[in-house]
């Protein structure tokens, strides 16, 4: 490679990491000027707590994309977690066995879709896909296609509840991004997870096993799922078997306008953290200027289509 491409791969570069802040600050300054209801503290507040459940699904699918993977069974995954946890609560009556409930069921869904990619050699696409339908249908057939209603208190504290002036939600979107930078940066798991995307045969040449990596990856993802869905559940004080349609496209996109790339091997928890940001501040910059959802869709498809561009120049060798 020579100099002058080395350049211009470098440029690229920044233009995708500094890009979309650069961008971010844009939304906020220009539905700022566009509506006096944007940049107030109760808005924000509420923005926060709504993409509080697609972050947590994106930070999984981080891993996931990084890894050189792709998981589409997160959307389902949330629909038929939070209906075994609603399902758990209306039984038992049980708060802490309702969320472990939920947990527990998406890292099993995870576990499974990484064992069947890493072990029999499927591919990621067509094994979230088929689990995306399995799952949502599962879903529909638990809670016979109705929402399951939830009304107790200590469980929808998770998705309504305040400390201090913060949404709780909050707190634990920032506490999943805290620990997986750190499983990122600071663990030979996290080196392991750049190294497989960047290179999976060199890798496992190497002496590492690739296998189960893949799998605590789609187990991680799939817990996060869980997670949200718990989330996601307390909010609404219902479970839907609908409830995680299209998240799973949410969350993908969140980590494409971050900077990870689709070739694996590349990006950071933190750039998803600022994709999330981007989505969810345009969707309610959009809402509060009455913008009809079509124009919204445009508008969003655009800044994707902007990242993802950027990312195979940077990647074309690749």
């Amino acid at each position: 490679m020579d100099e002058m491409t080395k350049k211009k791969l470098l440029s690229l570069s920044a233009i995708q990491k500094y890009g979309m802040m650069l961008i971010l600050v844009l939304i906020i300054i220009i539905f700022s000027v566009l509506s006096p209801n944007f940049f107030t503290y109760s808005n924000f507040m509420s923005m926060l707590r709504q993409i509080s459940v697609i972050g947590i699904i994106a930070a999984g699918q981080t891993l996931v994309i990084i890894k050189g993977g792709i998981d589409l069974s997160v959307g389902s995954i949330v629909a038929f977690a939070g209906v075994v946890s609603a399902l758990t609560l209306a039984s038992t009556g049980n708060t802490t066995l309702a969320i472990i409930a939920g947990l527990l069921v998406g890292a099993l869904v995870g576990c499974l879709n990484g064992v069947l990619i890493s072990k029999l050699k499927l591919s990621p696409l067509i094994v979230t896909l088929a689990s995306m339908t399995l799952y949502g249908g599962v879903a529909l057939v638990l809670s016979d296609g109705n929402p399951i209603i939830v009304s107790e208190s200590g469980f929808n504290f998770l998705g309504q509840g305040y400390v201090g002036p913060i949404p709780f939600p909050v707190f634990l979107l920032i506490a999943v991004y805290l620990v997986l930078f750190f499983i990122l940066r600071k663990t030979i798991h996290g080196q392991y997870i750049y190294s497989i995307g960047g290179n999976e045969k060199a890798t496992k040449l190497s002496g590492v096993k690739v296998d189960i990596h893949k799998i605590i990856v789609y187990t991680t993802s799939g817990l996060l799922a869980g997670l949200a869905a718990v989330i996601l559940t307390a909010r609404l004080s219902s479970a839907s078997p609908v409830a995680g349609t299209g998240y799973e496209l949410d969350a993908i996109a969140a980590v494409i306008l971050g900077g990870t790339s689709l070739f694996g091997g590349r990006g950071s928890v933190f750039g998803t953290l600022i994709g999330v940001a981007i989505l969810g501040f345009l969707t309610s910059g959009m809402n509060l200027i009455n913008v009809s959802p079509f124009y919204q869709d445009i508008a969003k498809g655009l800044i994707i289509l902007f990242a993802v561009i950027i990312d195979r120049f940077i990647n074309r060798d690749k």
